[in-house]
């Protein structure tokens, strides 16, 4: 079994639509310029407000790839 090393980076998404919209989002547009994506994990969810109502959602994500 080989070991793997990883470098963890942060991002943050943002959707009108849903949280879960907003984590493929971030993850789509972070592995057109980082390679060997491998994992996320969600570390603060927070939104905007617009006249009473959700306006977008936010997330705060760690995202890691294998270093090569």
């Amino acid at each position: 079994m080989s070991e793997h090393v990883y470098k963890v980076v942060e991002i943050v998404g943002s959707s009108p639509k849903s949280i879960e919209d907003a984590i493929s989002s971030a993850v789509a547009k972070a592995s057109q310029s980082l390679r060997e994506l491998r994992w996320f994990e969600v570390v603060e969810t927070r939104g905007h407000i617009e006249n009473g109502k959700v306006g977008h959602y936010q997330v705060k994500l760690k995202i890691a790839f294998t270093l090569e």
